[in-house]
């Protein structure tokens, strides 16, 4: 498909984007870590990191991957919030965490979606697993291949829960990246932030559900997003945590303890929110380029971002001057505002430091042969075509 390569020079100053530590020679923030990753969920910049790409077991938080599957399946309604739910002998045999199910059991998606996000549920998580693709393998088939169409390289599943198994691993690198994935489906933040709730409730088998991130409840702004344990991965959490718009997301793993653990992610969080911040550069009303297309009904097409675009920036030292490229598809009317049309980079030094979609900022529909023709007379009236 045919490119249009437009560089646009920002004339506005602002502080430069955030490196790693130090290029992360040490781990400084996560010394009890086997490896640890700090990111900044709107661009995806790295702002620290630590053996981030050594294959380890991922224990509960390989759970982030089944939730953006079963959220992904959600929102295409191939299973819905208020579905009941049959559980299988398979998922109710689940060893470690669960919410005790029993093989013949009903349960909503909604409540399983609670015991998988709160309670970790092993049993919960296959339970949907099974609901969406059939079997756990089919549904871990499902986990590799979204692993590789988000170009991922450190993850091989085995399974849907993270009990360890041979040939199952993944890095802090992937999971961050996974999470950030995650949140962009904001109705799983919902779930991760409650710290405790029951399910059953006005039953014989009520069951009382705390969260196993006990940082929701401690530390303000952490809505998310998923712990782990095994023998073999040690103590394992990814979190999230939202202030003044800028979201941040941290990983550690192979930690000593759960103190340490939440100490450390702890420590990391507060690191990244005191020493960088967000500035939005262009808004989705921004016009980045205008089109005209003869044949469309509109004179001009405005093209525009699907999202506001940020730069992350230090809070202390030096300015840049971003620049902006943009690569545009050709276009093949009609096309509705929303429908990507090409994509905006931002540059710092002719690094991509962020990139965002593009679409059109109103529908724009094809002129009939009659409305073709009559624009065509009119520009010759015009004079605007010429023999």
């Amino acid at each position: 498909m045919k490119k249009i390569l437009i560089i646009i020079i920002c004339a506005f100053i602002f502080i430069p984007r955030t490196s790693a530590l130090e290029e992360n020679d040490s781990n400084i923030l996560a010394k009890n870590a086997k490896s640890a990753i700090i990111l900044e969920e709107s661009t995806g910049e790295i702002l620290y990191e630590f053996n981030s790409h050594e294959k380890l077991e991922p224990a509960s938080m390989t759970k982030m991957m089944s939730l953006l599957l079963i959220m992904e399946a959600i929102e295409k309604g191939v299973i819905t919030l208020n579905q009941e739910i049959t559980v299988s002998s398979n998922a109710s045999s689940m060893g470690g965490s669960q919410i005790l199910l029993e093989t013949g059991e009903v349960m909503s998606v909604d409540d399983l979606l609670k015991g998988v996000t709160i309670a970790s549920g092993n049993d919960a998580v296959v339970a949907l697993a099974e609901a969406i693709a059939g079997t756990e393998e089919n549904f871990v088939k499902m986990m590799n291949d979204k692993a590789k169409e988000l170009g991922l390289k450190d993850s091989n599943f085995k399974n849907c829960h993270g009990l360890d198994e041979e040939g199952h691993y993944s890095s802090a690198y992937d999971m961050a990246h996974i999470a950030r994935e995650l949140v962009k489906h904001e109705k799983i933040l919902e779930y991760s932030s409650i710290y405790e709730t029951y399910l059953r409730e006005n039953t014989s088998r009520k069951i009382w559900l705390v969260n196993t991130n006990k940082l929701v409840r401690f530390k303000k702004g952490v809505d998310g997003l998923k712990t782990g344990y095994t023998a073999g991965a040690g103590y394992c959490l990814t979190a999230t945590m939202k202030q003044n718009d800028m979201r941040i997301i941290a990983t550690v793993m192979g930690e000593p303890d759960s103190n340490t653990r939440n100490s450390e992610i702890s420590s990391m969080l507060d690191y990244s929110f005191a020493t960088v911040g967000l500035k939005k550069v262009l808004s989705t009303e921004s016009v980045v380029k205008t089109l005209n297309i003869f044949k469309s009904t509109k004179d001009k097409i405005n093209i525009v971002p699907v999202k506001d675009v940020n730069i992350l920036y230090k809070k202390v030292n030096g300015e840049i001057n971003p620049t902006f490229e943009i690569k545009l598809d050709e276009i093949n009317l009609p096309v509705k505002a929303g429908d990507v049309v090409g994509k905006l980079y931002v540059l710092n030094n002719k690094k991509i430091i962020n990139e965002v979609d593009l679409t059109v900022q109103e529908d724009v529909k094809k002129l009939n042969f009659f409305e073709l023709f009559y624009k065509y007379f009119k520009n010759i009236i015009s004079g605007n075509i010429n023999f």
